[in-house]
């Protein structure tokens, strides 16, 4: 990723938020094709079969997505991979993220959804798990800001951090997570960083992906390396 890029996705992290209310427009074909494109890049990367539903409503139309107060959403996107992958929920949380971001920056409004839907329509093999749904759509607004942990309840952060390391845990805070509860923590020794989900709560191993995601952009891949 290149130094405009990176401060392009940091921008459109700050500014997006989780949209559960759409307008029902549909989405254009040239976004359509940009997005797919995108998708086809991120599938060939991860080996997941990640799906986008378009013109869809049944399955946000369901009892349980009003309990989740959606409304107005007829497409979204379908986080799927074989099941024998052993780190299957955090990759779907990873790369879901990327293309979270993607569509924000072509204008469109996400929120990532765990059984507050109906039965999605993305096709799904023997050998392969549907793990999560995320909306996709123009939203009725923008969203709202949410509250936040402090960079110190998440990291080992101090004052004598390098500012890769505070960049890239700034940009995790930012992640959207289940039920906000960021139940996840970042632990730097030297060049080297430690990705930690909580302990006890829904979708840890997903939230981990999408706030491993926003640190890297945050921190710059190059900085640091991951430790197992």
């Amino acid at each position: 990723m290149t130094a405009a890029n990176r401060e392009e996705y940091l921008r459109i992290m700050e500014t997006r938020h989780s949209v559960r209310q759409y307008t029902g427009r549909p989405i254009p074909a040239e976004t359509r094709e940009k997005l797919g494109a995108y998708l086809s890049r991120i599938n060939e990367e991860s080996g997941l079969h990640i799906q986008i539903v378009y013109d869809e409503p049944e399955c946000f139309g369901a009892a349980l997505a009003k309990y989740g107060r959606f409304g107005g959403c007829r497409d979204y996107i379908s986080l799927v991979g074989k099941k024998d992958i052993p780190d299957l929920d955090e990759r779907c949380g990873y790369y879901g993220e990327l293309l979270v971001l993607e569509a924000q920056r072509l204008g469109l409004n996400t929120c990532w959804a765990a059984l507050t839907h109906g039965k999605s329509k993305a096709e799904t093999d023997r050998d392969e798990r549907e793990v999560i749904i995320i909306s996709l759509g123009y939203g009725t607004t923008s969203g709202n800001a949410r509250k936040s942990k402090t960079p110190e309840e998440v990291s080992n952060i101090t004052s004598d951090s390098p500012a890769w390391f505070r960049e890239g845990v700034r940009a995790a805070l930012l992640a959207p997570t289940a039920v906000n509860q960021q139940k996840f923590r970042f632990t730097r020794t030297g060049g080297k960083v430690r990705g930690e989900a909580g302990k006890i709560g829904p979708c840890l191993k997903i939230d981990l992906g999408i706030v491993k995601c926003h640190f890297e952009i945050g921190a710059g891949r190059e900085n640091f390396e991951w430790e197992e």
